[in-house]
Parts: structure tokens; sequence; C-alpha cells
């Protein structure tokens, strides 16, 4: 990959983080098993380093069955096991099994709302969050949003999904576009670009590389 010399936020640093954040951070999300498997690999970020999950997220996916929700909501203790002798992802038992308990409140959520999707965006409103964050240090790690978001999904059951861990997934799914000011994907993705209203409402590109900023703090 040759990288250019756009200007960019000041997290990118490797490869597979300027590969995300040009393609995917921030770029609005609405499809359910994107979504579970954002929230899945933020949670699993939690107390770690984020390259350690960029590293890791091709084994997540094949481990997790490509974050189909209804098939890792019916995983056993047994593939629990198996799960922790699988060096491709981090062999924490709670969050290992929070997967699976995530996977079953995030069913109960679509029987609900309809989608998770729709459920998780009602939380800004329907539309992303458009700051205008000078630094990379403007960013918090949490926000009233985050809150809310953090206090709903454990009430229904959700685990490791506190405030911290939401609002890293609020900025990867495109919630809110926590992009600094000076980057060229915050023009596009803010719509300030003549090109970037395509850009902004399309699908994200797949790309093998992580999702969301930092799980304990933003990203550095």
């Amino acid at each position: 990959m040759s990288v250019d010399d756009r200007p960019r936020c000041a997290w990118p640093r490797t490869e597979l983080d300027i590969l995300y954040h040009d393609r995917e951070w921030g770029v609005p999300e609405h499809d359910d098993r994107a979504l579970f498997e954002l929230l899945t690999l933020e949670g699993a970020q939690a107390g770690l380093s984020w390259s350690t999950i960029l590293k890791k997220r091709d084994a997540y996916r094949d481990a997790f069955a490509n974050f189909d929700v209804a098939r890792v909501a019916r995983f056993t203790p047994a593939r629990v096991e198996k799960l922790l002798a699988n060096a491709g992802i981090v062999r924490n038992r709670l969050k290992i099994e929070s997967t699976i308990a995530n996977a079953q409140a995030f069913q109960r959520v679509i029987a609900d709302e309809g989608s998770f999707d729709r459920y998780a965006w009602r939380f800004v409103d329907g539309r992303p969050l458009i700051n205008r964050r000078q630094r990379h240090t403007d960013i918090p790690a949490t926000t009233p949003e985050s809150d809310a978001l953090s206090k709903d999904l454990k009430k229904r059951g959700f685990r490791f999904v506190g405030s911290t861990i939401c609002y890293a997934f609020m900025q990867a799914a495109g919630l809110v576009n926590d992009h600094t000011v000076d980057c060229f994907r915050y023009r596009e993705l803010s719509g300030e670009t003549a090109d970037s209203k395509g850009k902004s409402q399309g699908r994200r590109q797949a790309v093998n590389a992580p999702t969301g900023t930092s799980g304990t703090k933003p990203r550095s």
C-alpha cells in the first residue's frame, strides 16, 4: 500500500490503521451484521492495544461465524472451550462468553425494535453527529449519548458495553464524525466537499483492518 500525503487524523500510523481510517472509520453503518462485528471488536479491545485487535480481525470473523448473530447466539459451552484454545483471538473467557450473550441480546433488540440499526441510530436522532474536533486530544472518551446507549444496552443484557466502549462503537459506525477538522475524511463525511455526499451515504468498503478507536481511551 502506498500512503499518500493527504491530511489525516493523528492516530492512524500503520498501513492498516490508515487503510481503515480512510475507508471505514466514521462511515455511517446500517447493516446489523456489521454493527454486531463493530460492537464485538470494541468490547474485545478493552484493556488491550488496538493493534492487537487489528491483527486479529480476520481470525475473529472466522471464529465467530463472520458475526452471524443467529449462529453466534447458539454457541455452546463446548464451543467456548474451543475458542479459548484459539490463538487467533483474545482468549479471555469473559469476553468470549459476553460475545455469545450479546448475540442473544442483539436478537432480542431486533425482535423488539425491528433491527439493531434502527435501535442504535435513535440515540443520535437518526443522523450522524458532526463534531468539530480541532485536535485529537479534544476527542472525549464518553459523551451523554454514549452514556445513554451504554445504560440501555446493559439493561437489555449486553456485556462489555461501558460508555467508553459505546462511544468507540459510535465513532466506528459513523453515528458520530470525530475526524479532526483538518482531516480530509472530515470534510468528505460531513458533506463539505463536492464529491462527498455519495461517499458518506454509501456502504462502507470492507477492508482487513480494525474497527473504531480504543475501547479504553481515545486513540493515540
